[in-house]
């Protein structure tokens, strides 16, 4: 049986490296890995409490919240903006908290990788996310990293899947999640 790994990625923008690069996850993963990328954070609303109740909570939260809940792992692609993650990535990691110690996330196998066209390929953004899936309560996977730098200059004419250092790297970021998604 193969390992499910939703993804979630943080920029919104079809030709993104981001994006890109999670179509390079789905198409280097390793035998016994089986990625899909989330399509629905562009209609995701803010999250508020007031409307995370029974019965109230919105569509795509609830959509949101069944499509990782059915993985057995989390992989989060994020580019970094202003030295952060994307607001779009925290939204999800809010609403995947929630109920709090019971959210979708708790004690997931978790990756957060990406590239940027900085100099250091957006760790701090990929830190802070790290920090955010562990109070949310996932088993964030800490040593398995990938930050690829220079992005717009890297992949100005070749897409990521077509990298082959990079699909190896994402060959061996997935090999890791299976590990743990299949000691779990």
């Amino acid at each position: 049986m193969a390992t499910k790994v939703i993804t979630l990625v943080g920029s919104l923008r079809a030709g993104s490296t981001n994006q890109q690069l999670a179509e390079a996850t789905a198409l280097n993963s390793p035998e016994g890995v089986d990625v899909s990328v989330y399509s629905g954070l562009d209609s995701l609303p803010f999250y508020n409490e007031d409307h995370d109740v029974e019965g109230g909570v919105p569509a795509a939260a609830q959509a949101l919240r069944d499509a990782v809940g059915a993985a057995d792992a989390l992989l989060l692609i994020s580019p970094e903006y202003n030295g952060t993650m994307p607001a779009v990535l925290k939204n999800a990691i809010d609403w995947l908290s929630r109920p709090f110690g019971a959210g979708a996330v708790k004690d997931m196998p978790s990756v957060v990788i990406g590239t940027a066209f900085g100099q250091y390929g957006g760790v701090w953004a990929q830190d802070e996310a790290r920090k955010a899936l562990n109070i949310a309560g996932a088993n964030v996977l800490e040593n398995v990293k990938l930050s690829i730098p220079n992005s717009v200059v890297r992949f100005a004419e070749t897409h990521p899947k077509d990298d082959a250092e990079v699909a190896e790297q994402v060959a061996e970021v997935l090999g890791n999640i299976r590990t743990v998604a299949e000691a779990n």
